[in-house]
């Protein structure tokens, strides 16, 4: 099994002014499942052919198993690549598209048939060894693929977006599959996807990127829970968090919707030693309740019905500036577009960032 380490992994294209991956710092632990999310441009896909060797680095190295790989050709990396358009050769058979580079590597033949039975019992291809690529749906193609990599038995997988071109409902079963299948193998892995569901729900840790630079990398709970700064924040969820520059009044805290919300104290601290006079408050759609009684104030203006769910967009005053929230509720206690509700959030349930930096304001002493 492999780690795989960054240590300020760098990679400039000349046509643009920045680094696509800039001085990237990070370890992939063995046999871990490292995703890496970010919207497009980010970096994610050159840092994943980084490790594979498809991409130089301008500077900093890459290391795995130990061993500096940083000037090593694609073929002495002992890596395993599953691509986004699966790369399968539309003239050969599914077994012998699994057993492509068994081929390559000279194995003898009765080892490649049973490397590539083992293989197809694993995934399910046992009945479909003797078709076309192009006799395969998209989810049995990337079966193939996944098998041409299992059947090389690698020191780690390097997977480029390997469901984006599924349909919603195949890839819900496919991110399951392979999750399962990578936690059976115990193989490092290095997953990109742009989707943030598949990134919460695939890997052991996640790295998010933003215009070439690290942003943060923890468990997904924990980019859930504390993101380190606004750009996490809105980022990853399953919808995007709330958030509105307030000003912070006289006893360090902000009114919002007629309630006023203490910081936390080493939040405020923060703020002070800063000098904010502002602060970025963020609350996820789904904290928020709508409820009776005495409560935040605001004025549904639209309504978006998603069967068990529904997204309630709400205007309110905050600091004395308009700003605009969405509530996620159930869709049988949605209210009426234009009703005035009161809204319910727990105190912990709020999180605080520095509107200059963008950073997340300490919350705990």
């Amino acid at each position: 099994m492999s780690e795989i380490v960054f240590e300020r992994a760098t990679r400039s294209f000349a046509r643009s002014g920045k680094p696509a991956v800039d001085a990237l710092d990070l370890r992939v632990g063995v046999g871990e499942c490292m995703v890496l999310v970010g919207p497009s441009g980010s970096g994610k896909s050159t840092t994943l052919r980084m490790v594979a060797g498809l991409e130089p680095l301008d500077s900093g190295e890459i290391w795995i198993r130990g061993r500096d790989v940083t000037r090593d050709g694609p073929q002495d990396r002992d890596v395993a690549m599953v691509f986004q358009n699966y790369a399968l050769y539309p003239f050969l058979s599914v077994e012998e598209n699994i057993a492509f580079p068994l081929k390559m590597a000279k194995v003898p033949k009765s080892k490649r048939r049973e490397k590539v039975r083992v293989a197809a019992e694993m995934l399910g291809l046992e009945q479909l060894l003797e078709r076309k690529p192009a006799q395969l749906s998209g989810g049995q193609r990337q079966r193939v693929a996944m098998g041409r990599a299992i059947v090389r038995e690698p020191v780690a997988f390097l997977m480029d977006e390997p469901l984006s071109n599924l349909d919603a409902l195949l890839r819900v079963q496919m991110r399951a599959e392979i999750a399962s299948l990578q936690r059976r193998l115990g193989v490092t892995t290095v997953y990109v996807t742009h989707n943030q569901v598949e990134a919460m729900t695939m890997g052991s840790r996640v790295s998010v990127l933003r215009d070439g630079r690290l942003q943060q990398c923890a468990k997904p709970s924990e980019l859930y829970e504390r993101p380190a700064n606004v750009f996490v924040a809105g980022f990853m969820g399953p919808a995007p968090m709330n958030l509105m520059t307030v000003p912070l009044n006289g006893s360090g805290a902000v009114e919002l919707g007629g309630v006023n919300v203490e910081l936390p104290d080493a939040a405020r601290a923060s703020a002070a030693c800063s000098a904010l006079s502002d602060v970025v408050l963020g609350v996820r759609p789904e904290h928020i309740e709508i409820g009776a009684g005495d409560g935040i104030k605001a004025r549904t203006t639209r309504l978006e019905h998603l069967g068990a769910d529904s997204n309630i967009s709400c205007a309110l005053l905050a600091g004395g500036r308009a700003h605009q929230l969405v509530v996620r509720t159930s869709g049988a206690r949605a209210p009426r577009e234009g009703e005035l509700v009161t809204l319910h959030v727990a105190i912990s349930a709020y999180h605080w960032f520095s509107p200059v930096s963008g950073e997340r304001l300490a919350d705990r002493a």
